[in-house]
Order: C-alpha cells, then structure tokens, then sequence
C-alpha cells in the first residue's frame, strides 16, 4: 500500500487495484478494491484522512509521564464528576475537555503540555447516549470529537491551557478544521463551571483582540456534559501510529 504525502506533513493511504499485477478477471478485481475501500473506511480513523493547505509538524513519540497512564476506575457518581468512568482526577487536579477537529492531533499537543497529567479522547455535547464512532462520524448524534484534560493547576493554569489549545488549532473555521468538515469537527470548549466559562470568555476576548487570525474566533462555549470515552484504538493513536495523520499544529501567535 503506497504512502503519499500532500503539503508538509499531512499523510493519508490511498489503496488501489494494479490490473497489471493479478491475472484474475477485471470484475474481480473491482470486487476486491470495493472490499478493501470499505475496511479502510471502517475503524481506521476518527479523522478523515484528508489533507488542508495548513503546515502541520512532523508527528515523533512523545515520553508519557506515569501518571498519564489511565486507570480503570469507575468514577464516584457522589463527586460531581460525569465525564468520565475511563479516567480518574486526584485531589488537587482539574480538568478540561476541549473540541478542536480531530482528536487525535489534538490530544498529541496536549498531553506534552507542561502540567497537563492526563488524556482521553472521547465524544461529548451530542443528544445520543452512549455514542460510538460510528454515531459521531455521521454528525447526526451532535456529539463533538473532544478531548478529556487532566492537569496540576499548581504547574498549568486553565487560562494558559486555553491559549495554547488556541495555538494548536484553527478556531475560526466553524464545523471545521483543515479538510475534515462537519459539527463532530467543531471548536468548543466545555466549561465545568462559572470560572471556567469566565475564563474561556476572557480568552476568546484575548485571541480576538491580538489580530492573529484574519476572522473572529467561532469557538462554542458549552456547559460541560456527559463525556464518552472513545473507542480504544482511538485512544493515544499518535503515540501507537507515529507519523499517523494530523491536522494540528503550533502556530506563532501573539498571545501565548
């Protein structure tokens, strides 16, 4: 299966028959491609692996701290905390979710993030319960590709997280980042109370105000919901697929 490239750094597979190098009849060859086309497009990507005028950077392996690993502990219902039942957050921790395309480039800049403790990739604002991939790709659950944030205020504040997730990704395309179009690729933030909706507010202001992007910011600011965890292959696709597609990239920007 040859690998092609468009732009720097965007990569995608393109699968197609050779009539030269088979002898079978041409029918069954198109029967083959029609049957390898469908696996590509099942389960491989919560992306579409399109490529976008954007420069991205080269995706290399990134040393996960150990408290990054995930934990399988089931969230006590009593905390508050709904989004997840994957993830678990100590005392002390908080945590953001953020929509911003495709989760996979999006979690991948995120997680190197000084103070950032924890990632999962998942499905969030939608009016489906307990969604898959298969319901999110439609853009018919409403559910947004998102990422689940752990991070130390002590080492990350959430006002810097913001501005840095403002670098990584094109907030003012609406229902889209790069090639892959639809709601499930909006920019959102979910805020999970008062400050943080008062931060997220400032923010915008901020990234509007420095002139660094030639529209205004089109970023929802949602009250958070129920967070559902991604399919396991989805979760840390960059780090298990290194040089796998991405859309995301940092920007050189004024305000961070």
């Amino acid at each position: 299966m040859p690998l092609r490239t468009r732009g720097r750094g965007y990569k995608y597979r393109h699968v197609y028959p050779n009539p030269h190098r088979h002898s079978a009849p041409k029918l069954h060859l198109w029967v083959l491609f029609g049957l390898l086309m469908g696996l590509a497009s099942f389960g491989i990507g919560g992306c579409k692996t399109t490529n976008s005028s954007n420069t991205p950077t080269t995706n290399t392996a990134v040393h996960i701290e150990p408290t990054q690993q995930r934990t399988k502990a089931m969230i006590d219902p009593s905390s508050g905390d709904t989004t997840s039942s994957v993830t678990s957050t100590a005392p002390g921790h908080e945590v953001a979710v953020l929509a911003g395309g495709c989760f996979w480039g999006v979690e991948d800049l995120l997680r190197a993030l000084p103070g950032v403790v924890q990632t999962e990739v998942g499905y969030t604002g939608g009016h489906v319960s307990s969604p898959t991939y298969s319901d999110v790709k439609t853009g018919r659950s409403g559910h947004a590709e998102s990422v689940r944030v752990v991070f130390d205020p002590a080492r990350l504040s959430y006002e810097r997280l913001l501005l840095y997730f403002f670098k990584i990704h094109d907030p003012t395309t609406k229902n889209r980042q790069g090639n892959d179009m639809g709601t499930q690729y909006r920019s959102a933030i979910f805020v999970r109370n008062a400050e943080q909706r008062r931060v997220a507010q400032a923010v915008i202001e901020r990234v509007n105000a420095s002139g660094d992007w030639k529209a205004p910011v089109t970023t929802e600011i949602v009250e958070a919901g129920e967070f559902t965890p991604a399919e396991d292959y989805h979760q840390d696709y960059l780090q298990k697929n290194p040089g796998g597609y991405t859309c995301h990239f940092e920007r050189d920007v004024t305000y961070y």
